[in-house]
């Protein structure tokens, strides 16, 4: 009898368990049998590492110019040649990791919060509330997002962390019209409407049932939205808008090498490169998620 009550319906205990399997671990085991979104995984997981030991790998200082040795090609005492000040390319482009990295991850944690607490209060409360939230993001999704994006900057001042700011304002209203139409869906639930009909507190129904059912978009569009966030990082960089020198954010050293794409192609290929090989990998990595954990995708 206390088998019968372990395992229930006679089953083995090794079935059993894989039957209360975690949903998290079957997510995981069928996203490994993607290969496209191992292969982003894999790339975003290199660059990350790179972004980490950056100081470590990298055989110059990325503010070391050594004029003598401007516009160098590739060789073995400079790996990706040397740009128009001197300054080793390998080195500004490690380096140059953990900015975009940063700016990426940072920018898109913001708006994914900020947007993810909009669109809760929007989808929940309904009525004017929702009509006043949804305008703002109305308003914000009228400008195209780089144009945005460069709107701010231009009146903040440009910098690194004004471009952070410019991204992840531009990212809201993407965070919080995905959330909002989830929480539309989640509350007429029978078990939101049993919580209500017991007298439980909204901000107990919001962060105990709304919100843990509503984050699973919000973690695939966040992968997403790095891969967007650092592009457009790349471009207000490129445009002087974003990190200043010398400091070796990629889309600023496309900027300076532009002048020398004939005479020295390497000055722009391998940032480019990076920037392009990072995208791809958080875009791979997001579609796999997105197939793994989008229902709609799932059927």
């Amino acid at each position: 009898m206390a088998e019968l009550a372990k395992h229930p319906g006679n089953m083995p205990p090794q079935a059993f368990e894989e039957e209360v399997a975690s949903p998290w671990k079957e997510a995981w085991h069928s996203f490994q049998k993607n290969r496209l979104a191992l292969i982003g995984l894999c790339i975003v997981l290199f660059f990350i590492v790179i972004a980490a030991i950056a100081p470590y790998i990298a055989p110059y200082s990325f503010r070391e110019q050594v004029l003598a040795d401007r516009l160098l090609p590739p060789s073995g005492k400079h790996w990706f040649g040397t740009d128009d000040f001197g300054r080793d390319i390998f080195s500004r482009v490690v380096h140059g990791a953990r900015i975009s990295l940063g700016v990426g991850f940072f920018s898109v944690l913001a708006s994914a919060i900020i947007g993810t607490f909009l669109g809760v209060v929007a989808g929940y409360y309904g009525r004017w509330v929702d009509g006043l939230i949804s305008r703002v993001f109305d308003i914000l999704l009228a400008f195209p997002s780089i144009l945005l994006a460069i709107a701010i900057v231009a009146i903040l001042g440009p910098s690194l962390r004004n471009a952070l700011i410019a991204i992840a304002i531009i990212n809201i209203p993407n965070f919080g019209r995905l959330v909002r139409s989830k929480v539309l869906s989640v509350k007429q639930e029978e078990y939101i409407m049993s919580a209500k009909a017991v007298g439980m507190k909204d901000r107990r129904i919001l962060f105990r049932h709304i919100l843990p059912n509503s984050v699973t978009p919000v973690i695939v569009q966040a992968t997403l939205a790095i891969a967007t966030a650092i592009i457009e990082a790349a471009a207000l960089g490129f445009l002087g808008l974003g990190a200043q020198p010398p400091a070796p954010e990629w889309g600023r050293m496309l900027a300076d090498s532009k002048n020398y794409l004939t005479q020295a192609p390497w000055t722009l290929f391998f940032p480019g490169m990076a920037i392009m090989l990072t995208v791809l990998g958080f875009n791979l990595m997001g579609d796999g998620l997105r197939d793994v954990l989008d229902p709609k995708m799932k059927s």
